[in-house]
């Protein structure tokens, strides 16, 4: 199953799961001046990311809205960036959040696990209900492909919907009930189900209790670095180190501009990055 496979990258090679939320503003002048095309500068970008990080990342993680917005030149970077994490045997995930009725839900199923736009693991969005979850779990059933659902995240507004009072519980909580009794019908060799949550990491009251509620379900874990997040704050929600991918983007992606010779050493600034963020949550696991 792919979330064994998941697994075994992060005993190897720890909890970083790289987000390539690649703006043209992160992209150093040097490369635009030598490619000409939109798609071919946002891919060249992230092609020197992953080869200077491939053996010390776990997963790589595309949140699409950053190539949309480049329309359709951005989404051939989508695609070439995707195919090159596979064809270096690496994962990601395709950070999409997609929420809605069954049919449609059909359709980006067979956009996001089939075709161009493929990927290893899609975000879903469940507060539209379950039945926009169900459409995707035929992809489940392959064990290779997985889903990450949006639990409880990182972001202030996260108080306003996933904090409503429900039966004298969180919103989030009776979510993430429902999604504990459907993950077990999908659990890999090491106990984890490729129904995985996402679980803000900037929000640590409740951290051991959703940890040990969801002890079956795997986390990933937006909110370190640029969020405020910190080693001490995410390793809450591992396992003994593992049951967990600790997403940054702009902290490693743009590390490099904060030194003077930056661009010169980009693939070494960017690779530190991705040591010490490994060292702050393995010191604090």
């Amino acid at each position: 199953m792919i979330i064994d496979r998941l697994y075994k990258e992060v005993e190897k090679k720890g909890n970083v799961c790289l987000g390539l939320d690649t703006h043209l503003d992160y992209i150093p002048e040097e490369i635009k001046r030598e490619y000409k095309d939109v798609d071919e500068i946002i891919f060249q970008f992230n092609k020197k990311i992953i080869d200077s990080t491939i053996d010390i990342t776990s997963i790589y993680k595309l949140q699409i809205a950053y190539y949309e917005a480049y329309g359709i030149k951005g989404l051939v970077a989508y695609k070439k960036t995707l195919e090159y994490i596979k064809y270096n045997n690496s994962l990601s995930i395709g950070d999409v959040k997609r929420g809605d009725i069954s049919s449609t839900a059909e359709m980006y199923g067979k956009a996001h696990f089939e075709g161009d736009f493929e990927t290893d693991f899609i975000t879903l969005n469940p507060y539209m209900g379950f039945d926009s979850i169900t459409p995707y779990l035929k992809y489940l059933d392959t064990g290779n492909k997985g889903v990450f659902v949006l639990l409880r995240t990182s972001n202030p507004g996260a108080k306003d919907i996933q904090y409503l009072d429900i039966n004298h519980e969180k919103l989030y909580y009776n979510v993430g009930d429902k999604l504990k009794v459907l993950a077990s019908k999908y659990r890999g060799k090491n106990g984890y189900s490729l129904i995985g949550a996402v679980v803000g990491g900037t929000h640590i009251d409740e951290a051991k209790d959703i940890r040990r509620r969801y002890e079956d379900i795997y986390f990933l874990i937006p909110g370190y670095g640029a969020q405020g997040g910190k080693g001490k704050d995410v390793s809450l929600y591992l396992n003994n180190g593992n049951g967990g991918i600790v997403n940054s983007s702009r902290g490693i992606i743009t590390a490099y501009k904060k030194y003077e010779d930056g661009y010169k050493n980009f693939e070494h600034y960017t690779r530190q990055a991705v040591l010490s963020m490994k060292e702050d949550i393995r010191c604090e696991g």
